[in-house]
């Protein structure tokens, strides 16, 4: 069904049930999923997010400003892709690439998006970090920019507690509807939650699918890939 995919994944998946940190069971569980999906056969990137290290929107509660505060975010999805390649390499992952947008050659390759795109073709494990570089963005922005870049056939965006797109926070409403499937525009019109609305606008400008899942649920990631239908679907 698909050739290339780029899985979205937030610090927070890394952090488990604490706000902040690292819990090393999500850290194997998530590896685990990263190389069931490869072993699907497609070609996988991994957007690393960092907020279970330090969130951007925090600036004042430390007095810094914003941008400063945003370097910081960055230098966490650094932080947590090498944890994921540290992990993915101790359960027999070959080949794995991590690549920034902001040069630490000491660490990581810098990203440039025809070598990620020979890496991929190459079957290696793309780990990208850093966002795109620049301040003022989630990983919402970056996901869908590398996706479009990498002629990516969908976006695999994975949330933690939650199985797919709600018309109410399931958590305060137990009456809450779960979508199948919604186009571009119904998302907009309903004004649901997926993710940021730069980057979504982004993902409908290139029509690129976005498939939002539950990634606490083992083997969700490689069954959407063999048609199992988790989650909601977005196209």
């Amino acid at each position: 069904m698909y050739r290339r995919l780029v899985l979205k994944l937030s610090g927070q998946a890394i952090a488990g049930p604490n706000e902040f940190g690292f819990a090393g069971d999500r850290l194997t569980h998530l590896a685990t999923e990263v190389i069931a999906l490869r072993a699907t056969g497609v070609q996988v990137a991994v957007v690393v997010g960092g907020g279970n290290v330090f969130r951007g929107n925090r600036a004042d509660d430390w007095g810094i400003d914003r941008l400063e505060a945003d370097n910081i975010g960055m230098l966490g999805t650094v932080i947590n892709a090498v944890l994921l390649r540290g992990r993915l390499a101790a359960l027999g992952a070959h080949g794995v690439r991590l690549m920034t947008a902001i040069p630490i050659d000491n660490l990581a390759e810098p990203y440039i998006r025809l070598r990620a795109l020979r890496h991929l073709e190459k079957g290696s494990i793309v780990l990208l970090a850093c966002g795109n570089g620049q301040p003022f963005t989630t990983t919402d922005y970056p996901s869908v920019q590398r996706a479009v870049e990498l002629e990516a056939d969908a976006l695999l965006v994975a949330k933690n507690g939650t199985d797919g797109v709600y018309d109410a926070d399931p958590n305060k409403h137990p009456d809450a509807r779960r979508f199948d499937h919604l186009t571009y525009a119904e998302v907009i019109e309903r004004g649901l939650g997926v993710m940021d609305q730069t980057a979504f606008i982004l993902a409908r400008d290139h029509h690129l699918p976005l498939h939002v899942f539950d990634i606490d649920r083992p083997g969700a990631a490689s069954a959407i890939l063999n048609g199992t239908p988790l989650g909601t679907l977005i196209n």
